[in-house]
């Protein structure tokens, strides 16, 4: 009785008041790792396997991590080196599965790869889906009362101690829904609970006994499915709407769309499923940048594409198309024994590269870091670049695609004259670059024109916005600029007169 106990008050902080109160419910609360409920006069043994953690206990769970699609297993290699565990890669791309104790928590956050975070409460490998959609969403119900969600609601409350409550969350959570994924507001599939209005003087829960103020805190929530595959007999809408149903029944909480607690995820892949509970309130991704340009490449796949290359100390790396600084910006704070040049043609891009940078370093100085960053930027013609022949080690950037930024007509033009710029500055024979475009018929037509001055190495397909687009990894080759077929002179005026702003697409 004494263990049944300490499971009840270890979850009961997460339930309705009334769910409290109330003896019968607690046969409920109690279930083994399969799902199945116990019964209070069960051993001591198999009570204890479901009994929630006490705070000096370290508890392991599974940590589900959303990435830049295609750098799954960069984001791995960063788990593995900062973490010390090996990753699994999910058969569902852009996402990374790995356990984690929770005295290392605080470091999952610190992960420069990942976009958002989730504690795992169960995975379904071979999930069967019944065929008819009715029994499926009863399945779906019936299911969230057999979860086991004792270990993972206690890592969401650690979590919410590790760092400061930026108070309600917005519409547009962190965790980015596919193009299938709906999220269901359950408030308005179930009967409405009776509503504390608040009119005149709002209570004053300070005065109030703690017990009493902790009761009328009511636990949030909504569900977000995410739902990939074409075998399904429902939509992400119903599975959210009645999953989301049996979770607020099972748990007495009240669904909230926009101002929630905690946030239920449910990842459908054909027949992968994994319920899990969100630990992020907006993607990690969104950490550099503060005064963005018509489009902003995510610090995450900044990051991706940096790790790629494999940076050494003392490496010079050259941004020539920086936008508003995104790569160069990931690189000086992460990868700091590097210097970092960035350029652009346009002059609005410079002085936005310039503003988050100034920003960076303001709050480095506030949290007592050391506010210098070894980056730098100018403005300049692509085409003819201030930099000496075979200055350069590293060339990365993001190339205008033809879509939002310049056109692919021009590109055309522009892609062979900017990859002769950087073979001419880049080091023959030991020099790289990463260079990111969605105009992929182009690009794989003017590197074939370099064959004398680039060798592709590697590609790395990756969504941008949506986008399907390629991260090519080039390495310079021995040959000496100017004495090569591809150092045919192009005038640059001809070739790159472009008056369109470029940002990171």
């Amino acid at each position: 009785m004494q263990n049944y106990n300490v499971i009840f008050r270890s979850i009961s902080r997460f339930l309705h008041p009334a769910v409290q109160r109330s003896s019968s419910s607690l046969q409920t609360i109690i279930m083994s790792s399969d799902g199945d409920k116990q019964p209070a006069e069960e051993t001591s043994e198999s009570v204890n396997a479901s009994s929630a953690p006490s705070p000096e206990t370290e508890l392991t769970v599974t940590i589900g991590a959303t990435v830049p699609t295609g750098f799954e297993h960069t984001a791995a290699e960063e788990v593995k080196e900062k973490i010390g565990v090996d990753a699994r890669v999910s058969r569902d791309r852009g996402r990374i599965y790995f356990p984690v104790s929770t005295d290392k928590l605080f470091q999952v956050h610190r992960l420069r790869s990942v976009d958002n975070l989730f504690v795992v409460v169960k995975e379904y490998d071979q999930y069967h889906f019944k065929e008819s959609k009715e029994e499926t969403l009863m399945e779906l119900q019936e299911l969230a009362s057999k979860l086991p969600w004792t270990n993972a609601l206690e890592v969401w409350r650690l979590n919410r101690t590790l760092k400061k409550k930026k108070g309600h969350r917005k519409g547009g959570h962190s965790t980015r829904a596919k193009p299938d994924s709906e999220v269901c507001d359950t408030a308005e599939q179930q009967q409405q609970e009776p509503a504390q209005e608040q009119s005149g003087d709002a209570p004053d829960t300070e005065s109030q006994p703690p017990e009493t103020a902790a009761e009328e805190k009511l636990v949030k929530f909504r569900v977000t499915c995410n739902r990939a595959g074409d075998k399904h007999s429902f939509s992400s809408n119903e599975a959210a709407r009645d999953f989301g149903g049996a979770v607020q029944e099972f748990f007495q909480w009240k669904a909230d769309m926009t101002k929630f607690d905690v946030e239920v995820l449910l990842n459908i892949h054909n027949e992968e499923m994994v319920v899990g509970i969100a630990l992020t309130e907006e993607s990690l991704h969104r950490r550099n940048i503060s005064h963005f340009g018509p489009t902003t490449l995510r610090s995450t796949l900044c990051y991706g594409m940096l790790r790629l290359c494999k940076l050494q100390a003392s490496d010079i790396i050259l941004d020539p198309m920086c936008g508003t600084g995104a790569i160069p910006l990931e690189g000086a704070i992460e990868f700091n024994s590097s210097f970092y040049v960035a350029g652009d043609n346009n002059d609005m891009a410079v002085s936005r590269t310039l503003n988050n940078i100034c920003h960076m370093q303001k709050r480095r100085a506030e949290k007592g870091s050391s506010p210098g960053l070894p980056v730098d930027t100018v403005q300049w013609d692509l085409c003819r670049l201030p930099v000496r022949t075979g200055s350069v080690d590293v060339i990365i950037t993001d190339m205008p695609f033809g879509k939002r930024m310049g056109s692919r007509k021009k590109n055309w033009d522009l892609y062979p004259s900017c990859l002769r710029e950087m073979a001419r500055v880049c080091r023959p024979g030991s020099g790289k670059a990463v260079l990111l475009t969605q105009d992929k018929k182009c690009f794989s037509k003017a590197i074939s024109r370099m064959g004398g001055l680039w060798k592709k190495l590697h590609t790395v397909w990756v969504n941008v916005g949506g986008l399907h687009a390629g991260v090519y990894l080039l390495k310079r080759t021995a040959g000496v600029f100017g004495q090569t077929p591809e150092d045919v002179h192009e005038s640059p005026a001809r070739v790159y007169k472009q008056t369109d702003e470029k940002e990171d697409d």
